[in-house]
């Protein structure tokens, strides 16, 4: 690949754009406002920003929020599903939990309502045998209904239809004679596992966000091809892979966790290159906190993520947990006089006090201001507005000084971010002192020594655009594609011809579709794995299999020492449950040099500060602040230190020691 290779990422406020040409190793960057309700505008707006002809590039990969927004505010396009007699309130039962554990009322929406939901009668049992025909006419009936009440999608979700799919393959010939497009969901071919209730509410999601995301992808690629773009668009998915746009829409689930999984792809490759492979990522922005653990270079990747309450999507995606803290996050007093900060955000409208906007809450970039790690200068007479809100909402009420007050702002927000790694490392039987803190987003690198002193972990890795580093992921991302089957069988009846019957079946399928894409290519590999239980449990283990002909013994073995690493207990007297198998076929792309995300022209020969300010530690101390831009490869500076650049500003605490790396990576060691 000679050309430019360009990702582009879209957030609720920003659009970023980061374009490598692999030739030279230029980059250029740009971050322009996201245009709703259509975000074509602002990727367009990114290249126009840029600067760059759209016929020189070879490669565009695009992270979207457009499903993810679509599922949280519930802008779902109508749909309607036929189901199993009996069946048709699956999706609202769910497992029975509550959205709250404590009080006498809580309010939950389907994905699909309960009059669009419809029943005909046909049965599969468990191993698949057919126990009630399908009423061909009666299907007929109910798709005809639902087209006739406007619905746009349909889902198709009969029972055990993962262990025999003929009734759903046989509704889908007939459907597709009566439904008036191709928006036709069916249950097991998006997700052949068990468990009605999470394949159909993952079916729902899927039928429910195609129209949106088929039309924004379509209008994109046909405004970049009139910019004179004549390659193949691709989009994100939350995998961490990617898949052409002209394909996307049929598992348009799959990119629910878009943005969040380039970030941490983008963790992987500068973590490989840094020499760090253990690596706690840290995404913090205006409105929330993306975490996630990566051990051994690779990506987390889970089919069991529930995006929010009663909304499990069980396709494979990259494990980020999320916390209700960003910039954003407003600090109030409760009921109780209690100090609160979040989930509650100002957003970008009208934003933090410190923006002048029209904001009139406290918010965690207010106390960022007020303790001078961000500079007043920059925010004109908001700066004041600011530390009056402060005095009057927390300070005054609570007794403190502003500062104090600002200060325990912070701590608390600290406090939920470091809750929300703890539970992808400590609960996942990780020791956080393994591990190296990856700090990104536009506010991460403010608060990233301070959690990595609660935390005990003993390093902070900063990349060089922390503020563009989604957009960077999706450049260094691979292809990906992953494939699930359930068995749900003792392990010691199971047959082992159709377990590797199964597992080189879905290789085969995923190295296929890889050959389909016209993308530049190192090397196609495959991963294999079994979810696996304990006869009686409910709840599973990922197992990573060595290769894809396993013997009964090893499939024994790596779970007993699976669950022993994460629950320091051995059952040996138990039989073993092998629950489903799982394939992900890998391509992938040549390697992209970082080093020059910060441009090597403008670096000094000394490191000199470009200002000076004075910042609260527990006291205002005078603290230098440096141009990021402008520091030379070689730096080592002690804390406190202020380092500023165009996407983000880097607070190094008293007693930490930062350095670089070639790649202009920042390198603090919390407590030399």
């Amino acid at each position: 690949m000679t050309g430019l290779v360009a990702g582009v990422d879209v957030g609720g406020t920003f659009t970023d754009l980061v374009i490598f040409d692999p030739a030279t190793g230029a980059v250029r960057l740009a971050k322009v406002p996201t245009t709703l309700p259509n975000q074509a505008g602002g990727v367009l707006n990114a290249f126009a920003e840029a600067k760059v002809d759209l016929s020189a590039i070879d490669l565009i990969v695009h992270g979207t929020t457009t499903t993810t927004n679509a599922v949280l505010e519930r802008q779902l396009a109508k749909t309607g599903l036929v189901t199993t007699q009996g069946f048709r309130d699956v999706l609202e039962l769910g497992r029975r939990t509550r959205p709250q554990a404590y009080g006498m009322q809580g309010r939950f929406t389907p994905v699909i309502p309960r009059d669009l939901r419809l029943e005909v009668a046909e049965r599969m049992d468990a191993r698949g045998r057919v126990i009630t025909p399908l009423d061909e006419a009666g299907l007929r009936a109910a798709v005809m209904r639902l087209r006739d009440d406007g619905c746009e999608a349909l889902v198709i979700h009969f029972l055990h239809a993962y262990a025999n799919p003929a009734h759903e393959l046989r509704a889908e010939e007939i459907a597709r004679g009566i439904w008036p497009n191709d928006y036709i969901t069916l249950g097991h071919s998006l997700l052949s596992e068990s468990r009605e209730y999470e394949r159909g509410v993952t079916a729902a999601v899927n039928a429910s966000v195609q129209p949106l995301l088929e039309r924004y992808v379509a209008r994109l690629a046909d405004e970049l091809a009139a910019k004179g773009y004549r390659r193949d668009l691709l989009v994100m998915n939350g995998n961490g892979g990617m898949v052409a746009a002209k394909d996307v829409a049929k598992e348009a689930v799959k990119t629910v966790m878009s943005g969040p999984a380039s970030g941490v792809m983008a963790a992987v490759a500068t973590g490989r290159r840094a020499g760090m492979l253990n690596l706690l990522t840290y995404d913090m922005g205006g409105t929330s906190t993306d975490v996630a653990m990566i051990r051994n270079g690779t990506a987390p990747v889970s089919n069991e993520i529930e995006v929010e309450y009663a909304m499990p999507i069980h396709v494979p995606m990259v494990d980020v947990r999320t916390v209700g803290a960003g910039g954003g996050s407003i600090a109030r007093l409760d009921a109780g006089g209690m100090l609160r900060v979040g989930p509650e955000s100002a957003g970008s409208t009208p934003g933090p006090v410190c923006y002048g906007r029209g904001g009139t809450r406290i918010t965690i970039s207010d106390a960022n201001l007020i303790l001078g790690r961000l500079p007043a200068s920059r925010f004109g007479q908001a700066a004041a507005a600011a530390y009056q809100a402060m005095r009057e909402q927390i300070a005054a009420p609570l007794g403190l000084s502003v500062e104090k007050a600002a200060e325990a702002v912070i701590r608390i927000a600290n406090t939920h971010m470091a809750g929300a790694i703890r539970m992808v490392s400590i609960s996942l039987g990780a020791d956080p002192r393994d591990f190296a803190l990856f700090a990104f987003g536009g506010a991460g690198p403010l608060h990233a020594v301070a959690l990595a002193r609660e935390l005990n972990v003993p390093k902070v890795l900063i990349p060089a655009r922390p503020g563009i580093t989604n957009a960077l992921g999706c450049v260094v991302a691979d292809l990906r594609h992953d494939f699930v089957r359930t068995l749900n069988r003792p392990l010691d009846g199971v047959d082992m011809a159709e377990v590797h019957a199964i597992l080189a079946e879905q290789e085969a399928e995923g190295r296929r579709l890889i050959d389909l894409e016209k993308i530049a290519l190192t090397t196609v590999r495959a991963e294999y794995s079994a979810d696996m239980q304990f006869v009686g449990q409910t709840h599973l283990l990922r197992v990573p299999l060595p290769s894809s002909r396993p013997d009964r013994e090893d499939l024994q073995r790596l779970f007993e020492a699976a669950y022993h690493a994460r629950f320091r207990v051995d059952l040996p007297t138990i039989r073993a449950n092998l629950v489903n198998l799982n394939v992900s076929v890998i391509g992938e792309r040549p390697a992209l040099d970082l080093s020059r995300l910060i441009d090597p022209v403008g670096r000094r020969d000394r490191v000199e500060p470009a200002a000076q300010r004075k910042v609260w530690f527990d006291g205002w101390q005078d603290t230098p602040v440096y141009w990021r831009d402008h520091l030379p490869v070689k730096i080592g500076l002690q804390g406190p230190v202020i380092i500023e650049q165009m996407d983000t500003t880097v607070l190094v605490d008293p007693g930490a020691w930062v350095s670089q790396d070639p790649d202009g990576n920042l390198i603090i060691e919390v407590n030399k």
